[in-house]
């Protein structure tokens, strides 16, 4: 991220998510149901559910929470039905934006999205539009204040579990994997007790846009703002260089 570290952005969202645990909450619930519904409500037997509970974990969800999450979406086959919908589009000055979303009501979560994108100044795109300037990995990152073992080491345990690549910062280590082995790879250090500050499937920026206009940093912060209020808003991913 041109200098700056990734656990220090990992560090500001956990604490913004901190002082909102009711939406982070909402998004973890909404994956655990689609996780249950695809694969089961046992965490042995679906991979996908077990990502999604060591993330619940890590945003300091209580077990008890997690449960009933599970046990409501196993037991309720009329439960509501989440969509997984992807919209990608333009902030001020190019920035690249895609927004993942969850939910059971298309046409409000369309409108909110546009909304928030209008009010920034930018605009919903095409489908394809700026995916391609990101790509899609596994990302572990490992607080280096949090985790007792030598880096080389590390590497090693992370490479041997089918980590695509291992990068060290100032803050923290990085540990990438395609998606496809980001679960085995998770769990690999899981076992070893290594701790995580943050594991996720995400999209990872190949350039950077900078903004220098005061103009165009408020504008691209009120377009993050408005999606990160939306219960619809899973996850959103930039190519902007705070």
């Amino acid at each position: 991220m041109s200098g700056h570290s990734k656990f220090a952005n990992i560090k500001h969202k956990k604490e913004k998510n901190d002082a909102k645990k009711g939406k982070i909450f909402t998004v973890i619930g909404r994956e655990i149901a689609v996780a249950v519904k695809e694969g089961g409500p046992d965490p042995d037997n679906n991979s996908r559910l077990r990502d999604v509970i060591a993330k619940a974990k890590a945003n300091n969800m209580p077990n008890d929470t997690i449960e009933r999450g599970i046990k409501k979406a196993a037991g309720d086959a009329d439960s509501v039905n989440y969509e997984q919908i992807t919209y990608e589009g333009y902030g001020p000055s190019g920035v690249a934006i895609i927004v993942d979303t969850l939910t059971d009501n298309k046409n409000r979560t369309a409108s909110n999205v546009r909304n928030a994108f209008t009010k920034g100044n930018g605009n919903v795109g095409t489908p394809g539009c700026v995916s391609y300037m990101f790509e899609k990995k596994g990302q572990i990152i490992i607080s280096k204040e949090e985790c007792e073992m030598d880096a080389d080491d590390l590497m090693m345990m992370a490479l041997d579990a089918g980590a695509e690549d291992f990068n060290e910062e100032d803050d923290s280590f990085e540990v990438l994997t395609t998606p496809e082995d980001f679960s085995a790879v998770r769990e690999a250090l899981e076992k070893e007790e290594v701790p995580m500050a943050d594991a996720s499937v995400t999209m990872i920026p190949g350039t950077m846009v900078e903004l220098t206009s005061e103009e165009d940093i408020k504008n691209i912060q009120k377009t993050l703002d408005l999606l990160d209020e939306d219960d619809d808003v899973q996850e959103v991913y930039t190519n902007w260089d705070e």
